[in-house]
């Protein structure tokens, strides 16, 4: 396995405030996924601070996580959604699609994901923001680790109105 690559969005009914979009990549460690692994966590940038992703403070998740900041956090309040809620989101659906067997156990050390994490400006929910970015994280991994969607699938569904279009 050198990379899988996955996506999801959630979006509670209408509320775009509180919407997850997940964009990940698993991969070895000694492979091209390790080195954007290595590549995040090194080069940091004002309002785009990549963290690992804990399960609880000193204990990080296996296959330890790299987050990305899809947006510039602007102020305390997002950089405590991005620290807090969506960071043990991720952690937490990481451990869970390994005690799942999603992700092999015995990979659970090889691997590494790097993944973008969304946080709109206006989201007001730690518990939204928990609950969508959880499920975007364990469907992206699923999707990735069956190498989802399938090309007949995407063929199939091409014309489908973009929900933010």
């Amino acid at each position: 396995m050198s990379m899988y690559i996955g996506e999801a969005l959630v979006i509670e009914g209408s509320d775009l405030d509180n919407v997850s979009h997940i964009d990940l990549l698993i991969g070895n460690k000694d492979g091209p996924v390790g080195v954007a692994f290595a590549n995040a966590l090194a080069r940091q940038s004002a309002g785009h601070t990549n963290l690992l992703a804990v399960v609880t403070p000193n204990l990080i998740c296996k296959p330890a996580t790299v987050m990305i900041t899809k947006v510039t956090l602007k102020g305390s309040k997002q950089v405590v959604q991005m620290f807090g809620s969506a960071q043990a989101a991720v952690a937490r659906a990481v451990v869970d699609s390994v005690a799942e067997g999603i992700i092999p156990k015995d990979q659970a050390d090889n691997l590494v994901i790097v993944c973008g994490v969304f946080i709109a400006p206006s989201a007001n929910s730690n518990a939204k923001i928990y609950k969508n970015n959880y499920e975007a994280v364990k469907l992206s991994i699923a999707r990735a680790m069956k190498n989802e969607p399938k090309i007949e699938e995407i063929i199939a569904k091409k014309e489908t109105k973009h929900p933010f279009e």
